[in-house]
């Protein structure tokens, strides 16, 4: 996964734009694949002798407008570690993400950080795939180093080109190639995210028709 502004944090596997198909096929690296190790559902974490885990459902990822952006990209986290993945992301001198974080370039892709030993060979980043439309988003697929994305390598081959410091995360100065695609097309589907708004539920819910 890769950041606009010759950044890397992923690649996008379903076309949103009528105008960039092509790309978008390019541009969906990253994906993941097989199922995660855990046996906690939803947002669940582990118990208290364990390092917090989460493990994440369709209904977790947001629309990416509803996340911060870092120079292109897009960070949350959902144990409630924001400030400290946002430290992190913004520090020159890289970091280790908190657990629950969060990283998406792009509303058809993400990586999660999980628990330590959940998979050493991805730094225990967990890949999605995803399918996102007005009805929210849908899992195609989820996994670590056996995630093979659209260029035939896996996402987290693709990663571990990341100096160690920056935690597998990709941007144009941490070690990993560019994506063949401009940074105005990868705006374009960071903008065409089709997700309703996080407050959009609240909104209709409360919604009454008039007597």
């Amino acid at each position: 996964m890769t950041t606009t502004g010759g950044h890397r944090v992923g690649a996008v596997r379903h076309a949103v734009l009528v105008a960039v198909p092509v790309v978008l096929a390019l541009v969906a690296a990253c994906s993941s694949g097989g199922g995660g190790s855990d046996e906690a559902a939803g947002s669940g974490t582990t118990g208290t002798t364990e390092p917090a885990d989460i493990v994440l459902q369709a209904d977790d990822f947001v629309r990416l407008q509803d996340m911060t952006p870092v120079r292109g990209f897009f960070i949350d986290n959902r144990l409630g570690h924001l400030d400290e993945a946002l430290a992190v992301a913004n520090d020159p001198d890289g970091g280790t993400y908190p657990v629950g974080t969060v990283i998406q370039l792009v509303p058809q892709e993400a990586m999660v950080k999980r628990a330590p030993g959940f998979d050493a060979d991805s730094n225990d980043w967990e890949f999605f795939s995803l399918d996102v439309s007005a009805e929210g988003t849908t899992i195609l697929e989820r996994g670590g180093a056996e995630v093979i994305n659209r260029f035939g390598g896996s996402c987290a081959s693709c990663h571990s080109a990341a100096e160690p410091q920056f935690d597998f995360v990709c941007e144009d100065t941490h070690g990993c190639a560019p994506l063949p695609i401009g940074d105005d097309v990868i705006r374009s589907v960071q903008e065409a995210d089709p997700r309703p708004p996080a407050d959009a539920g609240t909104a209709d819910a409360t919604t009454t028709t008039g007597g």
